[in-house]
């Protein structure tokens, strides 16, 4: 797992705290602000932020193509909150740049704002135990497509409705929450894990 190279995009939001995480457990972050750190990477990450800034400056750095070339490849990646809104296709409010590769509409600050900040429980398909996470000024996927596997949900409390806040598809891993906020390295060892398969 130490050789493996995790870039961590850092135009905004907190790629410095995904950056501990992945160092934690044995492999070895890096920033990437322009194509040529990303094609260093043999993982990405997205971090949490403010998704219309990322989208703004990804496009501004000339990151868009590059990103969406390297994930159609193949490259493991995993978006968290805002990481997950430019993963996707669609917001259900207003545009905004977008990679597009994740077939899902998401539903930004869905939760609330800042001060409706959460903790929750919750299992995850495919983990042993539940996962204890964070979720601030939190999205939550409206709608997903036939490709995309649901990991897990949280209910609206609102309307009682189970919605989707971690998902996956082919090499993409997409939460609402903020595992780098936790101790549990389980979400980051999943990206890991895509990358030492590939």
């Amino acid at each position: 797992m130490s050789e493996l190279r995790v870039g961590v995009l850092a135009l905004q939001g907190d790629f410095r705290e995904h950056i501990a995480m992945v160092r934690s457990i044995g492999a070895t972050a890096f920033e990437v602000r322009t194509p040529d750190d990303l094609a260093q990477a043999d993982a990405l990450i997205i971090p949490g932020g403010e998704s219309t800034a990322i989208g703004r400056l990804a496009r501004i750095y000339g990151m868009i193509d590059p990103m969406r070339s390297r994930i159609e490849s193949g490259l493991p990646v995993l978006g968290t909150c805002a990481g997950m809104i430019f993963l996707g296709s669609a917001t259900t409010g207003n545009d905004q740049p977008q990679l597009g590769v994740l077939d899902v509409v998401v539903e930004r600050n869905a939760f609330g704002r800042q001060v409706d900040s959460f903790e929750s429980e919750f299992e995850v398909t495919g983990f042993d135990g539940s996962m204890h996470a964070v979720f601030i000024r939190a999205p939550w996927i409206h709608k997903v497509g036939a490709d995309v596997e649901i990991l897990a949900a949280v209910t609206d409390p609102s309307t009682g409705d189970d919605r989707p806040v971690f998902v996956r598809q082919a090499n993409i891993l997409a939460t609402s929450f903020h595992p780098e906020l936790t101790d549990d390295t389980r979400v980051h060892e999943a990206l890991l894990a895509m990358a030492e398969e590939r």
